[in-house]
């Protein structure tokens, strides 16, 4: 019970109100990502159309198959990365660590360029099963493939040790880079093209049927890392405080990386590569809230939905009728404010 007193702290009602705050930002965004588009709408007829529900004309195809999907894409994709910052931030505790170092990002390119290079070839048999489905069951599947064998490295004598996991993730990840730039190199002009949009992130295409089976990996994963908030508070003791209390720390950080490896997987085989929202996301609800992950988990959910939904916006209307990879908008943003954190770390260092 004083673990718990003392991880609230006297500022747990700002923290409480913060959230229901963040619920209302997220909802007026959405609204405004609904009206806003190269096909503007009055807020009159978006009422009505969201309200009779849906009908054979070009304002309700509009929202209920483009919009809408795209918009639950956004806040699925944004709050699966913001978990997943979060939770591998406390894991390595560390606030510069990012979701990258276990090589979702990485395995899911290297699955989804594979289907892409050798869809028509080698891998012609998983093209004609999944059929749309086969560069994001690829890039899934790679995803979990690269995860898997860098658990396998980082895992020995009933041990999984972050040195171990930050070292092999970086072996790992130096290794599937080189397969992408081998794929990249024998790809032919069209298939070139489609791997580098698609290692830039876009959210657009994407059906209810795309979405389907993402949502559900996504909403089960999040779940499952906001039922280890407490005890991430704990893990953030440190290891031998944590286990002296009773905390299996072995078995915490093993469930974080599934858990991690599942949404990120997920995430990131939909829409392509986004970068730095994971990174950015729980060092801002951090600054806000602070470090209980209690509300940090949650809050980091609803802020990564924000900002990718607010970074899509932008995506849609910066250069109409073209869009610009969602990926370019995160990486050019969180670029800058990745420099800043580094600077401000060396420098409470040294001071």
């Amino acid at each position: 019970m004083w673990i718990e007193q003392s991880l609230l702290g006297s500022g747990s009602k700002q923290r409480q109100l913060f959230i229901p705050f963040l619920v209302c930002l997220a909802l007026f965004i959405s609204v405004i990502g609904l009206k806003v588009g190269a096909i503007s709408m009055p807020w009159s007829e978006l009422v009505t159309v969201l309200s009779k529900g849906e009908a054979p004309n070009l304002a309700d195809a509009v929202i209920w198959h483009i919009r809408l999907p795209r918009l639950v894409l956004c806040i699925l994709v944004g709050a699966s990365l913001g978990a997943s910052g979060a939770a591998m931030q406390a894991i390595f505790r560390n606030p510069l660590a990012d979701p990258g170092l276990i090589g979702v990002a990485g395995g899911a390119a290297l699955g989804a360029v594979s289907i892409i290079v050798l869809g028509s070839s080698f891998l012609v048999g998983f093209s004609e099963v999944f059929a749309i489905y086969a560069v994001p069951m690829g890039a899934f599947l790679g995803a979990l493939i690269v995860c898997g064998f860098i658990y396998r490295l980082s895992s020995h004598s009933g041990e999984f040790t972050i040195v171990s996991l930050l070292l092999a993730g970086i072996a790992v990840n130096a290794i599937v880079g080189s397969l992408i730039g081998l794929l990249t190199l024998i790809s032919n002009d069209q298939q070139l093209r489609d791997l580098t949009f698609w290692s830039m992130g876009s959210l657009a295409g994407n059906s209810w049927q795309m979405i389907a089976p993402v949502a559900v990996i996504i909403i089960l994963s999040c779940c499952a890392l906001i039922k280890c908030s407490l005890s991430l508070n704990v893990y953030l003791l440190g290891e031998a405080q944590a286990k002296h209390l009773g905390l299996d720390v072995v078995k915490l950080k093993k469930q974080v990386f599934f858990c991690t490896a599942l949404c990120l997987g997920a995430a990131v085989s939909i829409t392509g590569v986004i970068g730095f929202v994971g990174f950015i996301v729980p060092h801002l609800v951090r600054l806000l809230m602070g470090p209980d992950h209690r509300y940090l988990m949650p809050a980091s959910m609803l802020l990564g939905a924000i900002l990718l939904s607010m970074a899509d916006l932008l995506a849609r209307t910066l250069i109409l009728p073209a869009e610009l990879p969602i990926g370019l908008l995160t990486s050019a943003i969180g670029g800058p404010f990745f420099l800043i954190m580094l600077f401000k770390t060396f420098a409470a260092q040294r001071g």
